[in-house]
């Protein structure tokens, strides 16, 4: 395969972030919906965590000690990644003490996808590289797409009842959650390592582990003791959904 067909892929993969937008347009919801509709949300980003880290342990843990022995080196790249990925995070909502609006919540969970993107984006093009566009690069390619169209629902979730600023901001946040997998397409095509993995795996998990904070906090905050029930499933809906997307 050669690079232009390689980052007309990714591409692909990258932008179809954008066919969730349907869905977030759709702006008539009551607020036990809204509140289960978040709560998915939340789900599909505890899922990223567990598929990113699935990813982390093929690197992380070696054949010593019956297989949990572990390279410190390796330990310490991605531990170090995933506290910039956090307290970045955590020093961007505390610069303020004003109330985080739905245009901030919903950046924070755009750049967490973002960088999970990116090492996404760096699998495929180092695959597509090595072997082109069939077997493995192919089921990647469609898991990768499949994956992605899920990943524009958590971005679009907190401006549902903000009818004004949702076609403004949006657009703009899918890009910033979408467009690293072209650079990591780019990247990969010539040149990786598990030290780049280890770094985007550690800063994308360390965010979206934020995030999922962040969401709980708002989900759990003033909501009605009767809706709780429905919080609790949809987060295990979205966790499945995620789950069920991956199997592909």
């Amino acid at each position: 395969m050669n690079f232009l067909t390689e980052i007309v892929l990714s591409a692909i993969i990258g932008l179809s972030i954008f066919l969730s937008y349907p869905f977030i347009l759709m702006q008539k919801l009551n607020r036990k919906a809204s509140l289960f509709l978040t709560a998915i949300a939340m789900g599909i980003l505890i899922f990223l965590i567990s598929d990113i880290f699935s990813d982390v342990t093929l690197i992380l843990y070696d054949k010593t000690l019956y297989g949990y022995g572990t390279n410190l080196a390796y330990d310490i790249l991605f531990t170090t990644s995933l506290f910039v990925g956090f307290f970045m995070l955590y020093a961007f909502e505390f610069r303020s003490k004003a109330e985080l609006k739905p245009v901030h919540i919903s950046l924070m969970i755009s750049i967490g996808i973002g960088l999970q993107n990116l090492t996404e984006g760096l699998v495929f093009g180092s695959v597509a590289n090595l072997i082109g566009f069939s077997g493995i690069a192919l089921v990647i390619f469609t898991g990768f797409v499949i994956q992605n169209i899920t990943e524009g629902f958590p971005i679009g979730v907190p401006f549902f009842g903000d009818k004004s600023n949702v076609k403004s901001f949006v657009p703009l946040l899918f890009l910033i959650g979408g467009l690293p997998t072209i650079i990591g397409g780019s990247l990969g095509y010539y040149f990786n390592s598990v030290n780049f993995d280890l770094i985007f795996d550690g800063l994308a998990i360390g965010s979206i582990l934020y995030i999922i904070i962040a969401m709980g906090a708002i989900i759990f905050r003033d909501y009605e003791k009767s809706l709780k029930g429905s919080i609790y499933i949809g987060i295990f809906s979205g966790f499945l959904i995620g789950l069920i997307v991956n199997l592909f």
